[in-house]
């Protein structure tokens, strides 16, 4: 319930994912012990303590992230999920620091999602509840630790039978800073688009390409060739040819991602399915497409100044006329953050208004923009706001 499709942050290095996935059992942890507290005739957690929870589980996901790529050796990055989760939901639910450890080697040596739900031949809708199952899973290893299950002093490490061994191609974890708040402070949001993050560029870019073909009355089926110059992780993840076989198949293609702009001049989570992906333009505009990828933006995307995730479309007409349009860093991005965190907000309210009354509306509002009033707030009363 916390995440689905566009409405969620992104973290993007050696391996990738959501941060935000960790807030699944942060909240419904913190808002069970603050029910639980007041019930007792005790003061309850506040909001604040929700938002420390969240950077720390943004850093553990996001530093790991950093310089250990999980998806190289076939496993989904939920993994991380599940081992930020079970760090602060641990810390949340008052564990003794030999419990922690406990509970964090008993995340380690569960059987880790492998990532073939996110590629071909198997694409499909498990990737859009992976996390919750991962956040949730840490909220029960946790209080298994806090009821006295043993702990696995070795299970990263032990020789043929640890993590590294089994899982990691023999590698340690390598770690490119300490946890801070860079995480955090470098997060991207998907604002504008619902598009797998790699190609939240491309969208940008193939949304102005549009704009230059009506400028000269020209169409997608005026298109020659499209030459899409991008970075390595792009390659990797969201190249796709030949049939998508379902939605979540779709969004993780940069073709189709691109081809849906071209013709229509958006692109909604609603082009995803099927009654707009059988139109067959959108099938042979993907044929006239090509990925290769550019040292100098692969390069960038790992910089930790940079962090830039940088996509150029380079379009051939017909008639021999060439458009090209290159975007470095998204909307989300945090070098965009004035331009961004305003749309943020718009695209907040859009959404309260799909699901409540005016007046409740303007209530988690006026709770959520007020930083003070937010972080003093009780976390049930919060959640409270947001029942039906």
């Amino acid at each position: 319930m916390i995440r689905w499709l566009d409405f969620n942050d992104t973290w993007l290095a050696a391996e990738w994912g959501h941060p935000s996935d960790n807030l699944g059992g942060i909240l419904a942890t913190a808002d069970w012990l603050s029910r639980k507290a007041v019930a007792e005739g005790k003061p309850p957690l506040v909001m604040r303590d929700v938002l420390t929870a969240m950077i720390k589980a943004h850093e553990i996901q996001g530093c790991i992230a950093l310089e250990n790529s999980f998806n190289k050796v076939g496993l989904d990055h939920v993994v991380l999920v599940k081992v930020a989760s079970t760090a602060v939901v641990s810390q949340l639910l008052g564990l003794k620091r030999d419990q922690t450890i406990a509970a964090l080697s008993l995340a380690w040596v569960d059987g880790q999602s492998l990532r073939t739900y996110r590629h071909a031949p198997n694409t499909g809708s498990r990737k859009s509840w992976a996390a919750g199952d991962a956040t949730s899973r840490a909220v029960r290893l946790a209080l298994m630790a806090k009821l006295g299950e043993m702990d696995y002093p070795s299970v990263l490490t032990a020789k043929t039978w640890g993590f590294y061994d089994v899982s990691f191609k023999g590698h340690e974890f390598k770690f490119q800073r300490p946890y801070g708040s860079y995480v955090m402070e470098n997060v991207l949001f998907k604002v504008s688009y619902p598009a797998e993050f790699h190609a939240q560029t491309a969208v940008e870019a193939a949304i102005s390409v549009r704009a230059k073909l009506d400028g000269i009355s020209r169409t997608a089926d005026d298109i020659r060739s499209i030459t899409i110059r991008t970075h390595e992780a792009c390659l990797r993840i969201i190249d796709k040819r030949g049939p998508l076989a379902n939605p979540a198949d779709r969004d993780h293609c940069v073709q189709y991602m691109i081809a849906i702009p071209l013709l229509f001049g958006r692109l909604t989570a609603a082009d995803y399915e099927d009654w707009i992906a059988t139109d067959p333009r959108i099938d042979a505009l993907r044929a006239k497409m090509e990925c290769v990828e550019v040292p100098a933006f692969t390069r960038d995307y790992h910089d930790p100044e940079k962090r830039s995730i940088a996509n150029s479309l380079r379009v051939e007409l017909n008639d021999g006329t060439v458009i090209e349009e290159t975007v470095e860093y998204p909307i989300g991005h945090r070098r965009r953050r004035e331009e961004g965190l305003p749309l943020l907000v718009e695209k907040f309210k859009t959404n309260l208004r799909r699901r409540f009354a005016e007046d409740r509306q303007q209530r988690i509002l006026d709770a959520s923009r007020d930083r003070a009033r937010l972080e003093s707030m009780a976390v049930n009363e919060y959640v409270d706001l947001y029942a039906l």
